[in-house]
């Protein structure tokens, strides 16, 4: 090789090391694309923490098997915060939950309002011998949904998980019907509260996307996921007894998971 053709190629060497870009052409690590990671943080009740997983965590019931423990194992899911707790009402995840929040999470997943209408004890009235206890508390339930308060409510929590968590998606999921349909009235008066309770929040998350459409707020149905598994088909994904009873089972919060990592 002559003195000058040598000389170019040592230089040429030198600028292709020091720009990162090596003899096959390979990017400096600068310049790989990554996938943006989810900052992650589950509000909600006892759903959202995963009683009926089993293995409980604490007090609140967090289990291993919840749907939050579910999507962190996902790659690009990183469960920053779990507050979600049983028994929590939409008062709940506003006045102790969402001061977890802030600018940094960019995913937020929210199930709640079933507490604020008391749904485990009127699915235990309904399954009781007690007729009266089932459609006295499904009255109750009822007259919640209809006179808008429920309503209010949610919309009052989706606003404020908004404002403490401005650059986050918001997935809100509503319940699975806990009961196959039957001949029975009181199981189909309370698979028709379950539906109106989930039309609820469906609506109230379509007002908010419209009203507010700088929020980026979903809802995902998880009752096409859980039909032919419900109390009474022949494998269930819901506790009947216990003190789990009308929960999820393992199962049935992998359907959760795999329902909310579709629109994720």
């Amino acid at each position: 090789m002559k003195p000058t053709i040598r000389f170019l190629s040592s230089v040429i060497a030198v600028l292709l090391a020091a720009s990162g870009v090596g003899a096959a052409g390979a990017l400096p690590a600068s310049a790989v694309t990554r996938s943006p990671v989810n900052t992650y943080v589950a509000l909600g009740d006892s759903y959202a923490a995963g009683q009926g997983g089993g293995g409980y965590a604490n007090a609140c019931l967090q289990s291993p098997n919840g749907y939050p423990a579910l999507l962190d194992a996902v790659k690009g899911t990183n469960l920053l915060r779990n507050v979600s707790c049983s028994g929590a009402t939409t008062l709940d995840v506003t006045a102790t939950q969402q001061s977890v929040l802030n600018r940094g999470t960019t995913m937020v997943t929210l199930t709640v309002g079933g507490n604020d209408l008391n749904v485990a004890g009127i699915a235990a009235a309904c399954v009781s011998p007690d007729a009266v206890a089932c459609g006295n508390a499904i009255s109750t339930a009822g007259a919640l949904l209809n006179s808008g308060v429920l309503a209010g409510r949610l919309a009052a929590t989706y606003a404020q998980v908004a404002v403490a968590a401005p650059n986050a998606r918001v997935v809100v999921t509503g319940y699975p019907l806990l009961f196959a349909p039957s001949a029975d009235p009181r199981i189909t008066q309370l698979n028709v509260a379950t539906t109106l309770l989930n039309q609820t929040i469906h609506g109230v998350v379509a007002q908010t996307q419209t009203t507010s459409p700088n929020v980026r707020i979903v809802y995902v149905d998880v009752s096409a996921a859980f039909a032919g598994h419900a109390i009474g088909d022949l494998v269930s994904w819901v506790n009947f007894a216990g003190p789990d009873a009308f929960h999820p089972t393992p199962a049935g919060y992998q359907a959760y998971a795999a329902a909310i990592q579709a629109v994720l």
